[in-house]
């Protein structure tokens, strides 16, 4: 049963131009709030990495401290009696080293002033690489 003899049926159509529209507003709004920054270049020469006599000559400084707070370097046990003594240690386990590496093996139960110790030692002998070992936890 037809009951709008006389009428056509318009078939529906879809604008595209406010949508069109809707999209550079949006597009507009997006540039005009997006902040352009420009970052200054800087002309770095790197180092080249390779093997060269002065970094096989360079041995680190191992210091070792335990929960009681017992102290060694390169494996020897000294008295501490101090940050200056220790400070004293370090400069004469480097021997004619300028600026050795300090590797600080500290217990897990170790203090926390302890291993500052050793930092403040190392700063007071001059030297300023300081380095730290670490174990991988099993599971």
């Amino acid at each position: 049963m037809n009951f709008r003899r006389g009428r056509n049926r318009e078939e529906p159509e879809i604008n595209l131009i406010p949508m069109i529209d809707v999209l550079l507003v949006i597009l507009i709004f997006m540039m005009v709030t997006t902040s352009y920054a420009k970052f200054s270049e800087l002309q770095i020469n790197l180092p080249q990495a390779g093997e060269t006599a002065g970094a096989n000559s360079a041995q680190p400084l191992n210091v070792a401290v335990d929960a009681s707070a017992n102290y060694a370097i390169n494996g020897k046990g000294i008295n501490y009696s101090g940050i200056n003594a220790l400070s004293a240690a370090l400069k004469q386990a480097a021997g004619t080293q300028t600026d050795p590496t300090i590797v600080i093996n500290a217990d897990a139960k170790a203090t926390h002033q302890s291993v500052v110790n050793i930092m403040e030692a190392a700063r007071l002998a001059g030297f300023s690489r300081i380095t730290f070992t670490t174990q991988n936890q099993s599971n």
